[in-house]
């Protein structure tokens, strides 16, 4: 049989993942130096509060897990004869999966006739989320794992993810976004808009000056990149930022109508201690990213 994982970094809770027959690995931050595994040490993520801490002025930070954790998740599934399917947030942002791959190698040699396959979304929160579903899907529907390693080789590069945020001090303290200046944007109302490139990097590749011409920008690159859009989910993430959300989802039922299915989503707080509080991104099935 085909174990199905993910992890918390693409925005699955445990509920989702339960509906869609994943294994969930949580992925960790730390507040004055106290590690917090979500789903782990909490049921239920309350991102107003999470994110009102980050107003506050409260800076997380976020670390890699252990190849020890890796194996206690891996191994129960092949020690009853299962093979593994692992859809996970983007491996060019992290040194977590150095500690993967070395714990594969060591199931591997215990458990030999196992296999392990991982599909690498090169994204992390609202792109990664709308990758596994959509594998989900695939997998509900019967589909074989070379068909689904068939589909994600030609479709993973087919999502692409827009975004932007309020306070740019947590990008800049991060240095995890490519081309992103180190300046004090937020002062003068300037928001970079970043995306994550086909390599599975946060680039930074313009900047509107206030709000609602981000909005319009996000927009936009849906309008001139969306490809099918009305047969694939159109996700909203938000890092508490309800207020502005709804602006996106009028501009884009203003421009293709109640038709596309979008859905909300709450960027988990892990990648969140990244991005930091009231920001908003879309993202849809594009002709590339």
């Amino acid at each position: 049989m085909l174990v199905l994982f993910t992890d918390t970094d693409t925005d699955f809770t445990p509920q989702t993942a339960h509906e869609y027959g994943y294994n969930l690995i949580s992925m960790p931050y730390s507040i004055d130096g106290k590690t917090v595994y979500p789903y782990v040490d909490f049921d239920f993520f309350d991102a107003h509060a999470f994110y009102d801490m980050l107003r506050s002025g409260v800076l997380p930070t976020t670390s890699a897990i252990s190849e020890e954790r890796y194996i206690e998740y891996f191994e129960p599934h092949f020690k009853n004869g299962n093979d593994i399917l692992y859809v996970h947030f983007s491996a060019a942002m992290t040194a977590t999966f150095d500690n993967m791959n070395k714990a594969i190698e060591k199931l591997k040699e215990k458990y030999p006739e196992r296999k392990f396959y991982h599909i690498d979304t090169k994204g992390i929160t609202i792109e990664s989320y709308n990758i596994v579903k959509e594998i989900g899907d695939l997998h509900k529907q019967g589909k074989t794992i070379e068909e689904i390693l068939a589909w994600a080789e030609k479709e993973v590069d087919r999502f692409a993810i827009y975004f932007f945020a309020d306070d740019l001090k947590f990008f800049k303290r991060s240095g995890r976004v490519s081309g992103l200046a180190a300046t004090m944007g937020t002062l003068i109302g300037v928001r970079p808009i970043i995306h994550m490139n086909s390599e599975g990097k946060m680039v930074s590749v313009g900047k509107e000056k206030g709000r609602q011409k981000a909005i319009n920008r996000l927009v936009t690159y849906v309008e001139e990149l969306g490809d099918d859009l009305y047969s694939h989910r159109v996700i909203v993430g938000h890092t508490d930022a309800p207020e502005i959300v709804a602006e996106v989802v009028n501009g884009l039922e203003e421009k293709f109508g109640k038709e596309l299915n979008i859905e909300i989503v709450n960027v988990n707080p892990t990648a969140g201690s990244h991005c930091g509080p009231s920001g908003v991104g879309v993202c849809f099935h594009a002709k590339h990213r």
